[in-house]
């Protein structure tokens, strides 16, 4: 459901691609090409929650999944979508175990309900894939008041992920695979905009929220490398892949314009979602270390085999990422108790591309802030909260 919305300019040109020396070719010789197929998986005895699964790489990644033998919850916001996607795996492998959860990104109480579905109907959490994605229009906003974007891809899936902890903890190498996008190349790291940019263009706020799955995945390892628990942040993106994520129809002529130039661009070189997949599954199954970000290895990033590759120099601003989790922490009360370890113990991590990150950094003893209002002369009042700017 991550079709990337701008090609990355950072990326060298793949070595010994005769297609791109040609220029673009058929939909057909491209898939020919493509070659993404790897390693079979084995996900016996698993159990695999996926946001968004009734469709795109999101289903794709739940049925391969399935079909290796994994128990997988689809979580998504559409029972009726989620029950047709449920039949369709099962028609397919009808020994597949599929267990269906309706939650609502955009709503914090949605999210607090499904995931007590979860921890209530299983006794652990091998892999949670944060997948469900949305554009949106100006102006949208969740049930709680947030910015579309930043709301559902960011905010949701940081609630959901803290909710289901004690589950991913309780699990042998739990994997936290966070799905992102190329366009977060295209994101200004402007952390004065959270949680709503006041940008009208959807594609600049689309932007920054897979910036924000970024700083959040990050983030994430380096708690989890300070704490010991075992388990793995790994972040990836399909490339560019046939999803529904356009689909929509925008209110706005000039963003019509622009999804309808999108979708004949992707007409030509978008990779079926079986194959954007491929990364997902990879994060969700390969041993591939924890804080790590995947993504296609071909036509500047688009298709191919999945493999390591950097992501933007912003995505790795430690500050920007501690930033963002304190106020992901505010705005929707999940606190990562189990992690508090970390914190406690007085270290700070470093994080994938930091500069000087070989190793932890002691911290003096800080004392005791909590947030309190702060009155200025001007008559206005900020909360100030620990561990921010």
């Amino acid at each position: 459901m991550n079709q990337p919305l701008t090609m990355p300019t950072d990326q060298p040109r793949p070595g010994g691609e005769r297609e791109a020396a040609s220029g673009l070719r058929s939909r057909a010789a491209l898939r020919a090409a493509n070659d993404t197929r790897q390693a079979p998986i084995d996900a016996r005895g698993k159990i695999a929650v996926i946001t968004g699964a009734n469709a795109g790489i999101g289903y794709q990644a739940a049925r391969q999944l399935a079909a290796a033998g994994a128990t997988v919850v689809l979580a998504c916001r559409h029972p009726g979508r989620m029950a047709e996607a449920a039949r369709a795996i099962r028609d397919e492998f009808p020994d597949a175990v599929i267990d269906e959860v309706s939650i609502d990104l955009g709503s914090l109480r949605s999210i607090r309900a499904a995931a007590s579905a979860i921890i209530d109907s299983h006794p652990h959490v091998d892999i949670l894939i944060n997948n469900a994605g949305v554009i949106g229009e100006p102006g949208w906003r969740t049930l709680d008041g947030f910015e579309a974007c930043f709301g559902i891809n960011h905010l949701g899936h940081f609630a959901l992920t803290g909710l289901l902890l004690d589950k991913l903890i309780g699990a042998a190498d739990a994997r936290i695979v966070t799905v992102s996008s190329t366009a977060h190349r295209a994101a200004r790291l402007n952390t004065q905009e959270w949680p709503s940019p006041q940008n009208p263009n959807i594609y600049h706020a689309y932007s920054a929220s897979k910036l924000a799955n970024l700083l959040f995945a990050y983030h994430l390892h380096s708690l989890i490398a300070a704490s010991g628990a075992p388990m793995r942040s790994i972040a990836c993106h399909p490339g560019w892949a046939a999803t529904q994520l356009l689909w929509p129809r925008p209110r706005s002529p000039k963003h019509r314009a622009s999804v309808a130039a999108l979708q004949a661009i992707g007409a030509i070189i978008a990779q079926p979602a079986e194959d954007g997949a491929q990364p997902l599954l990879r994060a969700a199954t390969a041993d591939v270390p924890s804080g790590v970000y995947l993504g296609p290895s071909r036509w500047w990033r688009t298709r191919g085999p999945a493999t390591i590759e950097k992501s933007s120099v912003n995505s790795h601003d430690a500050q920007a990422g501690r930033l963002l989790w304190d106020l992901s922490v505010e705005l929707c009360g999940v606190d990562y108790a189990a992690l508090a370890g970390s914190a406690a113990a007085g270290l700070t991590p470093d994080l994938p591309g930091d500069r000087g990150a070989s190793e932890q950094r002691k911290v003096p003893n800080q004392p005791d802030v909590r947030p309190e209002p702060l009155a200025l002369a001007n008559g206005d009042v900020l909360t100030v909260r620990p561990s921010t700017s």
